[in-house]
């Protein structure tokens, strides 16, 4: 991966009944992170950037990554019911949260069952709804490699994508690609990676700063999902990134990072 100068380490945390293995390092004030539907790519430089200014707490989800299932998590809102009961435990809260893809439609989630549980709120090309034009990529029809291919706009202009996605994957890595592909389709398979009445849950986030990324050419969430966040969100503020597609963590870390410590007030 990247070559990180700042002190990390995974932990493991005892929550909500679970043996959760979580990421934490950085300087700052706390910021969750919830990695997208592929689990967590290691440390980049999108990490490492912002944790100039927080202390990143980035878990592996139940079923994802070293962290076990949840046997009673069938679907998104279990498992946001889930994390919540897990930051209690924690001790994490209020606390600023960014979420990528899957993992910004959890973080929705939670929000709306409770907005005081989070400080800030940033969805970095979140799934959760439904895009009003075009439809989301079906991860499950093609292999991990073409998704991850896919989800970016030029991989040659992405110094990092060989770290998220190896020309020969290891049979490690082919492994947790596929976990994370199981865990993924529990959680969104029916309906599709959204809940239909998300849109009109939405509403109660009108007193928690919400701020929504989203790449100009993504291929996997068309941009008509973020200006539904956006338009479904009151005072929300929604930032474009041209000549991107579905991983401005990996394509413009630089711009997202500055977008979200101007956001964040750093």
């Amino acid at each position: 991966m990247s070559h990180a100068t700042t002190s990390w380490a995974m932990e493991t945390f005892h929550l909500a009944g679970v043996d959760l293995k979580l990421i934490k390092g950085g300087h700052g004030a706390p910021l969750l992170i919830l990695h997208d539907e592929m689990g967590h790519p290691g440390w980049l430089r999108f990490h490492e950037s912002l944790a100039e200014n927080f202390t990143l707490y980035i878990p592996q989800h139940p079923g994802f990554g070293e962290s076990p299932p949840v046997d009673w998590v069938m679907n998104m809102r279990d498992l946001a019911g889930w994390y919540l009961e897990a930051l209690d435990d924690l001790g994490l809260g209020p606390v600023n949260v960014l979420g990528s893809s899957i993992g910004g439609w959890l973080a929705a989630e939670m929000a709306t069952m409770c907005p005081t549980q989070f400080k800030n709120l940033v969805l970095l090309a979140a799934t959760g709804v439904r895009p009003p034009q075009g439809e989301i990529f079906d991860i499950f029809q093609v292999v991990a490699k073409s998704y991850l291919e896919a989800s970016v706009l030029d991989k040659s202009q992405t110094p990092e994508f060989s770290d998220v996605c190896p020309d020969e994957p290891s049979p490690e890595v082919l492994d947790a690609w596929d976990a994370a592909r199981e865990g993924a389709c529990l959680l969104s398979w029916r309906p599709y990676m959204h809940y239909p009445n998300l849109p009109h849950l939405l509403s109660r986030l009108k007193n928690l700063p919400t701020l929504i990324i989203w790449g100009r050419d993504d291929a996997i969430v068309p941009l008509s999902a973020g200006e539904l966040y956006h338009s479904s969100i009151p005072g929300s503020e929604l930032v474009v990134l041209d000549h991107c597609g579905h991983r401005p963590d990996i394509e413009k870390p630089n711009e997202v990072v500055e977008v979200v410590n101007r956001f964040l007030g750093t």
